[in-house]
């Protein structure tokens, strides 16, 4: 069994010294993920880490780094011991699980283009994910942290203040991810009347969502206030660099506008999203409605939002039901 390495001890990729054949094969991988698959860069980011802290692991296991040979026959048991590792490094059951989905998809890889089979990682079961209920705002906070940034951050250029209200109005009055405000176009802008937005989500899948007057007039101000000329193909949201903004400075800024505001560590960004969702269910918005808005793939998963708002379900049903 591998010792447990230092905090970061895990060099990269690129520096782990695996095999020519291995390297090979995963520089194959890769590729096929980004072109064939046409995965988002950060998930094959993900993907290519956890690939890599496995190779790591192997390497340390074993002694020295496998080569294709040695990798086809790892055991169930080194895939247990890899997990086993990680969970010492206090890595969660959702990081496991989606470590364990990429070498599974790594193996398959290697398996379709004749490299050989193992199936030692498909016998290794998935870890138990903890059921985790989404965690929206009350309205009225929801509203504050839209409008909290120049609180936050006083001190901040005005444009920046614009920009960043501009981002958090789009992430609860759209229900969109970080990564699709972020990933929007100059040309994608909800401005000149737009009541609508083009979305491109998970999988590359696209979908239109409704834009408030209150979203629209954010946007316009941000644009309005930013210092560079912005062409059609650029980014909507930059940094001051002028580089695509970073979903990391909404966090900061959202970090700043909880302890400003009085708000729970369950404000960030994402709880925008919840946000959307669980106050539309809240106002009696068909569940399929909100599957759509939110570019969910399964219903399933929508449904989730339920539980957050059981109140009003009990009420819909006792006014609707014939016996109620």
């Amino acid at each position: 069994m591998a010792s447990k390495p230092q905090e970061g001890a895990y060099p990269g990729l690129a520096a782990i010294g695996t095999a020519p054949d291995v390297a090979a094969a995963v520089e194959a991988w890769l590729a096929y993920l980004t072109t064939e698959r046409d995965l988002a860069a950060h998930t094959v980011e993900a993907y290519t880490r956890d690939l890599g802290q496995f190779l790591f692991f192997l390497g340390q296991h074993f002694g020295g780094a496998p080569d294709m040979a040695g990798l086809l026959s790892v055991s169930a048991r080194d895939v247990r011991s890899f997990l086993a590792y990680r969970r010492g490094q206090d890595v969660g059951s959702r990081s496991l699980s989606r470590s364990l989905s990429a070498l599974r998809m790594f193996f398959q890889f290697l398996e379709r283009r004749g490299y050989g089979k193992n199936d030692a990682v498909r016998a290794v079961s998935m870890p138990k994910l903890p059921h985790a209920v989404p965690k929206p705002l009350p309205e009225e906070k929801a509203t504050a942290l839209m409008e909290g940034a120049d609180i936050a951050a006083p001190d901040a250029p005005e444009w920046t203040l614009a920009r960043d209200t501009a981002v958090l109005t789009l992430l609860y009055g759209s229900g969109l991810r970080i990564s699709e405000a972020l990933s929007l176009q100059v040309c994608d802008a909800p401005i000149k009347g737009r009541d609508t937005l083009r979305v491109t989500g998970k999988g590359n899948k696209t979908r239109v969502v409704p834009v408030l007057p209150v979203a629209r007039a954010a946007v316009e101000r941000y644009l309005d206030l930013c210092p560079k000329k912005l062409g059609p193909d650029d980014p909507l949201f930059i940094g001051v660099r002028g580089k695509r903004l970073s979903p990391r400075i909404i966090q900061l800024r959202l970090e700043k506008a909880r302890a400003a505001l009085g708000l729970p560590s369950t404000a960030t960004p994402h709880a925008l999203r919840h946000s959307f969702a669980t106050h539309l269910l809240g106002a009696g918005a068909d569940l399929r409605a909100i599957q759509e808005l939110l570019g969910h793939a399964s219903l399933s998963t929508t449904q989730g939002y339920t539980e957050v708002d059981r109140a009003h379900l009990l009420k819909a049903y006792e006014s609707a039901h014939p016996r109620a």
